[in-house]
């Protein structure tokens, strides 16, 4: 099944796609965001608040979303407890993992720090960027609305999303930037995804970094599952020690330390959100027993399956 078809599973009968293609879907229509079950994203979000506001759990984090505000979300994101206000309004595009990389291709390091490493979902941009990107979505609709079905409309409207999300995309690196001028802890923050291997020759940064991008989207398979960094390395043609080397370099922490978080967060998931049972989980996970799940989960929660599924 395609990341598209997978990704309006997620949508209720009555809320209008405005556009769908193999990779691009818009929305706009609050009820997506009303629902009271929890959904979980199959594809890259981008959603612009232009009025009101909305209060959620991103992956478990108490989040909000207000005007002038955007919030991005990787594959894989868990959207639980939401509550809007009366008055909130939004607009939506989301994007698979291939349309996104070819979008921003170098400028893919911008997306993964912000999301991946600094886990931030929401940023406060300026009125004028608002204004900004609002526009190009009014561009969008009139696009399709007006060409019908010429044969060049998937073109038209790809080039114009590339144009709002590398717009958005240098939003995020000014405002990086103003912080590591003002800001020391920052600025520490950012230097060992950005800077801090600026020295190294472009090529061999440029390959570390489509490395640990192509490792990130294979985290957000849905599920990622229980796999060792062996299995990861196989699967990109290289060595479980220069994978390791090339997370410590680009996000600062290693392979199993990525591959775990992923996957507490599917464990999370499936004990709280479906209603498989545990020896369910356990194999959609690819623990090898109960057994050995339960003591997984009991030694990086704190408790056990049926707690965890309870809490």
């Amino acid at each position: 099944m395609s990341k598209i078809a997978e990704a309006q599973q997620d949508f209720k009968a009555d809320v209008q796609v405005g556009y769908f293609d193999d990779d691009i879907i818009m929305i706009d229509n609050v009820k997506l965001f009303s629902e009271p079950s929890a959904t979980r994203m199959q594809m890259n979000v981008i959603a612009i608040c232009e009025k009101g506001r909305v209060q959620l759990e991103v992956n478990g984090e108490p989040t909000t979303l207000g005007a002038n505000q955007v919030m991005m979300c990787p594959p894989g994101t868990l959207f639980t407890n939401m509550l809007l206000s009366p008055d909130f309004t939004f607009k939506a595009v989301f994007l698979t993992d291939r349309i996104l990389h070819g979008f921003l291709r170098e400028k893919m390091n911008i997306w993964t720090e912000m999301l991946y490493i600094n886990r931030q979902h929401v940023v406060s941009i300026s009125p004028d960027d608002i204004e900004f990107l609002s526009l190009f979505y009014s561009m969008l609709n009139i696009t399709i609305n007006l060409h019908g079905d010429n044969p060049y409309k998937r073109e038209v409207v790809q080039s114009l999303v590339r144009a709002a999300v590398l717009g958005m995309c240098g939003a995020l690196e000014m405002m990086k930037r103003e912080r590591s001028g003002t800001d020391e802890g920052a600025t520490a923050e950012v230097q060992p995804t950005a800077e801090g291997y600026a020295g190294r020759r472009g090529e061999h940064r440029n390959s570390s970094q489509g490395i640990f991008q192509r490792f990130l989207s294979m985290l957000n398979r849905e599920p990622c599952g229980h796999r060792s960094v062996q299995s990861f390395a196989d699967e990109l043609c290289i060595t479980p020690k220069y994978l390791s080397a090339v997370c410590k370099r680009n996000s600062g922490k290693t392979a199993n330390a990525w591959i775990t978080e992923h996957l507490m967060e599917d464990i999370r998931y499936y004990l709280r959100q479906t209603d498989l049972s545990i020896k369910e989980v356990c194999s959609v996970l690819g623990f090898p027993n109960a057994s050995f799940f339960g003591k997984y989960v009991k030694e990086h929660f704190g408790v056990t399956p049926t707690q965890l599924r309870q809490q």
